[in-house]
C-alpha cells in the first residue's frame, strides 16, 4: 500500500456516554501505530433519509460523511441494540450510502455490545444484512456480539475484562489482515 491504513469507526448510538461509543474509542489502544484510526461523529447532523433531498444535490453533511467513508480504506461499526433492530440515526445514515456505493469491497467489521446477555445480536444481525447488501466485505471472524458491556468498560472507555479485550484484538487483528487480502483480490478480478 502506498499509504497508511486508515479505519473509520461508526457508532450507532448518538449517547455521550454511549458504552458503545467508548467500547469504539478504545479500540485505537489496540491498532499498531501504523495504523490511523478516526470516528465519524457527524451522524446526528445528518437529515433523516429522503431520496427526494438527493436533487440536485445530497445535504452538505451526507456529502461530507460519503467522503470520509470513500477516504477509508475500512470501517467498524458499533451499536447498540433498540427493540431488537438498529438505532434509527445509524439506519437513516446507512440509507443515505445505499446509492452512493461507498461500501461497494469496503472492509468492514460489526461489534454491537449491550447490557444484556445477548449482546444486541439481532442489531449486529440487521447491520450485516444491510451492510452486505451495501457490497461491503466482512472477512471470517469479523463481527462479535459483546453480552453485559457495563460490566466490561469502565467510565473513561477502558476495556475492564480481559476476555472482551482479547476478542477486540483478535477482530482488528483479523481487519488489519484483511484490507491488503482484499485489496489484492479486487485487482486480480
Amino acid at each position: 500500500m502506498s499509504h497508511p491504513l486508515h479505519i473509520l469507526g461508526i457508532s450507532g448510538s448518538l449517547r455521550s456516554q454511549s458504552t458503545n461509543s467508548l467500547l469504539l474509542a478504545s479500540l485505537k489502544h489496540v491498532l499498531p501505530s501504523t495504523v490511523s484510526f478516526s470516528i465519524y461523529n457527524g451522524l446526528e447532523s445528518l437529515p433523516h433519509f429522503n431520496p427526494e433531498l438527493e436533487e440536485p444535490t445530497p445535504p452538505a453533511t451526507v456529502v461530507a460523511f460519503r467522503k470520509e467513508l470513500a477516504a477509508a480504506d475500512a470501517v467498524v461499526f458499533c451499536t447498540p441494540e433498540y427493540a431488537f433492530g438498529l438505532p434509527g440515526a445509524l439506519k437513516d445514515g446507512l440509507d443515505w450510502i445505499v446509492s452512493s456505493g461507498e461500501f461497494t469491497n469496503k472492509p468492514v467489521v460489526l461489534i454491537s455490545a449491550s447490557p444484556l446477555a445477548t449482546g444486541g445480536e439481532k442489531a449486529l444481525v440487521s447491520l450485516e444484512t444491510t451492510i452486505k447488501v451495501m457490497g461491503a466485505k466482512i472477512p471470517d471472524g469479523g463481527t462479535i456480539a459483546i453480552p453485559f458491556i457495563v460490566k466490561k468498560i469502565d467510565k473513561q472507555g477502558i476495556i475492564t475484562d480481559k476476555e472482551t479485550a482479547e476478542r477486540l484484538q483478535q477482530l482488528m487483528d483479523v481487519l488489519i489482515e484483511f484490507i491488503p487480502e482484499n485489496k489484492r483480490t479486487l485487482e486480480e478480478m
